[in-house]
């Protein structure tokens, strides 16, 4: 939406004298000092937001003409911007202020985000290796580029199977997208190994929610944090990975925040409390903290008798882990986790948020549904501050949960559903046994699977893995073992693309129109104010064009011309289920600044969408992690983000405002640990796993990390952080276990 046109001219500046210099030393406000100096007269500059001096005086070249409503499209916050644009091209971004999520704030991936549209490095046109492996990319028209790869997999599903193919998508597409897509690969290239890299981060959070709850789904909502008596965060650190939610904190008088969390991070730095856990005891803190509500007396047993199930058998599991347990195991004084047990059982409203601390392990499924066990037990669901809360990665990962069709079908039914197979194909005017019984291979399970020479070809749309899979080595073979790889992404060269044996370049977000739903079913719109390079398309128009080339474009999408269209067919598919799209237009989403979907809160009213109503509670044990340290691995090693990177910098990395911020990776340890080994703040040193190294990363010395721990943020693909992590993932979810594994570290030494 285009909301006003600005000026477009400015006077040039004079150079200010020694009299004029002398002058603004005089007593008087700083920006009238600052006017008297460069000799600007307010009436005739112009300001960078319309004609307000506090948002300061920039160039012609920067003043917007025309300003457009859209959504931020790094993570799960979704906060609403307003997009500057001079003759067609981005000159400035700023937050929404009447956008409810952020109310006009933006971090400063948000504030930098439309440099990414004009950065170098975008993919421009189609590349083919025609020669095969080993020669080089060319550029090829996008005829020849879709008649290659419908060609080459068309000829390995005839030979192996349909199966043969796996695809694998992201969470930054439009729904619009993720709707077309997963028709397209289920329905047209009747492949089931389908998944998104939302595996890697939120598929624990997934898993988690269905285990209790029966569905996919977070029940509460951001206002939750403001009103929360008590706010847990379990692995979550927001001031870095979610920045503008720490705006929702200590909004009440009396608030009581707790941080679990190993590090001290910049978010365990706000807290009241910080629990500075032993890496993967959260389990076991959780079960302690339900142990003493169960002791003391502080759970509703209303609320337990009416709508759970599973209770006697919970009660009994617990009791085992007793205050000096826990102690135990999480290094936490008994004291302590006595303390916060009790701030969370007596507080009127309390709010659990957790975000990849959490899910990035192998039991990061049931330690979701240990969380929510705390939620059941006290009734702290469906009600103003009381939610168990997963706060999502990507900026549209619910929106590909909702209509994916990846692990499960559109609109949160089951792929082992009679009624819900039928109900779809019904919908789409099919016959229901066109529709899979039960989801295909998962993103890990489809490069295992290529090892093993199973998937013989694989498409990667938006996602860059050679950064972000863990066990890079094993991803390197499923690589170089596949016999066809297509990359689709808005950037070339990248990482990735380098395996590719063809390049399909896309639009991205600023060069395309359609919703993304936040990490509270948020839905916002999605606008574009400029157009993609070159010959770069948008991912919608690349799936309608290949089902053109299938033969099946009438048939999968009848009628359809742009992302409104899968929209509208998309809401018939919501209609009436838990997360239905159906009584919003685009119209109003962009109107209201985005719509939940589900109201403010889910399960207000204690009913689940499980057999019988209740929600389960699940007996979670705290198993030790995969890969303990020992005496040639001293080290455990966490991962992580910092708040000036996107996941594998394929965007911030072009953007030199943020990759001037943070340009390399670092490695961070204890003061102990460095003097035991001698080494020095701002040493080299390498990261060595059973697996591989990564060499020649700058050491920073703090007391933020423990003895024993290490830390490494996971963006940067030339220090790559996965050349170490190993590849265990959980068995429920299929989510990698990232935070763990053991390393030791030595000084780098050039050789």
């Amino acid at each position: 939406m285009k909301l006003h046109r600005g000026p477009s001219s400015v006077d040039s500046t004079p150079d200010a004298s020694l009299a004029d210099i002398a002058a603004a030393a005089e007593p008087m406000p700083l920006w009238s000092r600052v006017k008297r100096l460069l000799g600007i007269d307010t009436a005739q500059r112009k300001y960078a937001y319309g004609n307000d001096p506090r948002f300061g005086y920039i160039s012609d070249s920067r003043v917007a003409d025309t300003w457009t409503k859209t959504t931020c499209g790094y993570c799960s916050v979704g906060c609403g911007m307003l997009v500057g644009t001079r003759n067609g091209k981005p000159v400035a971004a700023r937050g929404n202020p009447d956008h409810p999520v952020n109310r006009g704030k933006l971090c400063p991936k948000g504030l930098s985000e439309h440099h990414i549209l004009n950065a170098p490095g975008r993919a421009t046109t189609p590349m083919l290796r025609r020669g095969g492996r080993g020669t080089p990319l060319v550029p090829v028209s996008w005829d020849e580029a879709l008649d290659v790869m419908l060609s080459r997999i068309g000829a390995l599903q005839r030979e192996n199977g349909n199966e043969t193919l796996g695809v694998i998508g992201t969470g930054q597409l439009l729904t619009e997208e993720f709707y077309t897509l997963g028709k397209l690969v289920q329905l047209g290239f009747r492949t089931r190994n389908y998944d998104g890299n939302t595996t890697l981060c939120m598929a624990s959070a997934v898993s988690g929610y269905k285990l209790s709850f029966g569905s996919d789904g977070p029940p509460g909502a951001y206002a939750d944090m403001e009103t929360a008596d008590v706010v847990l965060l379990v692995g979550s650190n927001i001031a870095d990975n979610h920045p503008i939610l720490c705006n929702r904190l200590r909004k009440k008088p009396g608030q009581v925040l707790i941080v679990a969390d190993p590090r001290v991070t910049k978010t365990a730095m706000m807290a009241d409390i910080h629990l500075p856990l032993k890496p993967r005891s959260d389990i076991a803190l959780l079960n302690g903290i339900a142990h003493i509500l169960l002791r003391d007396g502080m759970v509703d047993r209303d609320y337990i008798a009416t709508h759970t199930e599973a209770f006697d058998t919970f009660a009994s599991f617990v009791q085992d882990f007793t205050p000096e347990h826990v102690s135990a195991v999480t290094g936490l004084p008994a004291e302590t986790i006595e303390r916060v047990a009790h701030l969370y059982g007596t507080a009127k409203a309390a709010f659990i948020g957790w975000t990849m601390g959490v899910n990035h392990s192998t039991q990061g499924a049931v330690t979701v549904a240990a969380i929510n066990n705390l939620a059941l037990i006290t009734g702290n669901i469906g009600r103003s501050g009381a939610s168990p809360f997963s706060i999502t990665g990507q900026c549209n990962a619910m929106g590909t949960r909702e209509s994916g069709f990846t692990s499960a079908l559109p609109g949160y039914r089951k792929f082992d559903s009679v009624s819900d197979r039928d109900e779809l194909a019904a919908i789409w005017g099919i016959s229901a046994d066109r529709l899979p019984t039960a989801r295909g291979l998962a993103y890990p399970d489809i490069i295992e699977a290529a090892v093993a020479k199973r998937v013989k070809a694989l498409w990667f749309i938006a996602t860059n893995p050679v950064v972000s899979f863990p066990n890079y080595k094993l991803l390197e073979q499923a690589l170089t073992t596949a016999e066809f790889v297509v990359v689709q992404d808005g950037f070339f060269l990248t990482p990735t693309s380098e395996f590719a044996d063809l390049v399909l370049p896309a639009a991205i977000w600023g060069e395309k129109e359609g919703t993304y739903t936040n990490s509270e079913r948020r839905i916002s719109k999605v606008n574009a104010f400029s157009k993609p390079p070159g010959e770069a398309r948008p991912d919608f128009d690349i799936f309608l064009a290949l089902a053109d080339r299938l033969g099946l474009r009438e048939e999968l999408y009848p009628g359809w011309h742009t992302t409104h269209d899968a929209w509208l067919e998309w809401q018939r598919v919501s209609a009436g289920r838990l997360c239905d799209y159906s009584p919003f237009t685009w119209q109003q989403i962009e109107d209201l600044g985005g719509m939940q979907w589900g109201g403010d809160r889910l399960y207000g009213d204690g009913s689940f969408p499980r057999e019988g109503g209740r929600a389960l509670l699940h007996c979670v044990p705290c198993l030790p992690f995969t890969e303990q340290p020992d005496a040639e691995y001293g080290f455990i090693l966490n991962t992580g983000r910092t708040v000036e990177h996107w996941h594998t910098r394929t965007k911030t990395g072009a953007i030199p405002m943020l990759n001037g911020m943070v340009p390399n990776a670092w490695l961070e340890m204890n003061p102990l640990d460095a003097s035991r080994l001698d080494l020095r703040q701002h040493d080299r040193v390498d990261i060595i796993s059973r697996r591989s190294t990564v060499a020649n990363v700058e050491l920073r010395i703090t007391g933020i990390i423990a003895p024993g721990q290490v830390f490494m943020p996971f963006h940067f693909a030339e220090q790559n952080s996965n050349l170490v992590t190993l590849g265990a993932f959980d068995p429920i979810s299929r989510e990698p276990n990232f935070k763990q594994c053991a390393v030791r570290v030595e000084h780098h030494r050039n050789r």
